[in-house]
């Protein structure tokens, strides 16, 4: 068989199992539903304040820039000097040509402006705070796009014991995941940001939990670690209740490596970063969490 067939063929099956799944998602509940089904119920969600994002002609090619690891780290620049700037302010991580692309981009599609000042521009809207909630937006697009699925981000939920936001739940052939997204490096995350984020996922108990971090550093030095150290503080009742052991074991599960920088915990959570790309990495986590479940 020929290489072109075969990747013909590899494209025709991608496209049936998203219709496939399209299918199976509408005859499942709706994942406010399922959210409600386990005692969640929506407060807020979708904050639009700190959203950045051009008007809906321009989504599409704007999706295409944001999934460049290297335009991600221009736009938290760009964020970060909204009031002002030229082109070197922003150029850390892409050389001067790359970056003076991209802000050819961002003029093209409405969200800087120039400046009375000469070769300075600023954002059309402001004050932005923080990158977190477009990146939010954008992974919730990439499940949706790329995967076919239900998903929401920024989402707050009224709970007695528990708080905090979920950055962003999907709903998959009728299970639930859930995704801590953060936009910092591994040396600005603390172990009580683990905590918080487990305390939550212990508390919804999602199908799959996944711990992604918009960065190519590694995770093992420092996250892997804060994870293997924050299952030894936790309780045995949360260990067995989440992960399915009997109650008094002993024995902890584990992180272990699946690749490079992803790793995984007894296949329910999920530790990634952004080498390669989000999408692969996603992909990875979802083609191993539902083989594994099938076995």
């Amino acid at each position: 068989m020929s290489a072109g067939k075969t990747q013909n063929e590899l494209h025709s099956l991608k496209a049936e199992i998203k219709r496939l799944r399209k299918s199976l998602s509408e005859l499942t509940p709706p994942l406010p539903a399922l959210l409600r089904r386990r005692g969640f119920k929506i407060y807020k969600k979708e904050p639009s304040a700190d959203l950045l994002i051009p008007e809906g002609r321009f989504v599409d090619t704007y999706y295409r820039f944001l999934t460049k690891y290297s335009f991600r780290l221009f736009l938290r620049d760009v964020i970060k000097h909204q009031e002002r700037f030229t082109t070197r302010d922003v150029s850390r991580y892409a050389t001067q040509g790359r970056t003076m692309d991209y802000i050819e981009s961002l003029l093209g599609i409405g969200l800087i402006k120039k400046t009375e000042d000469a070769d300075t521009y600023c954002l059309k809207k402001r004050l932005v705070r923080s990158f977190g909630p477009t990146l939010e937006w954008f992974v919730s697009e990439v499940f949706k796009r790329e995967f076919s699925v239900e998903a929401i981000w920024g989402i707050k939920f009224k709970r007695p014991v528990v708080g905090g936001d979920y950055d962003l739940i999907a709903k998959i052939d009728g299970s639930i995941l859930d995704m801590e997204i953060k936009s910092s490096p591994p040396k600005q995350i603390y172990p009580n940001e683990i905590t918080a984020f487990c305390t939550r996922v212990f508390d919804l108990k999602p199908e799959i939990t996944i711990f992604f971090m918009d960065t190519e550093l590694r995770m093992k030095d420092k996250i892997v670690p804060m994870f293997e150290d924050e299952l030894r503080r936790r309780s045995s009742d949360d260990i067995s209740a989440f992960f399915g052991v009997a109650r008094g074991t002993r024995k902890l599960p584990r992180v272990q490596r699946i690749e490079k920088e992803l790793f995984h915990i007894e296949d329910k959570i999920f530790i990634i970063n952004a080498a390669d790309s989000i999408v692969h990495n996603i992909e990875t986590v979802l083609t191993r969490f539902f083989r594994r479940s099938r076995e």
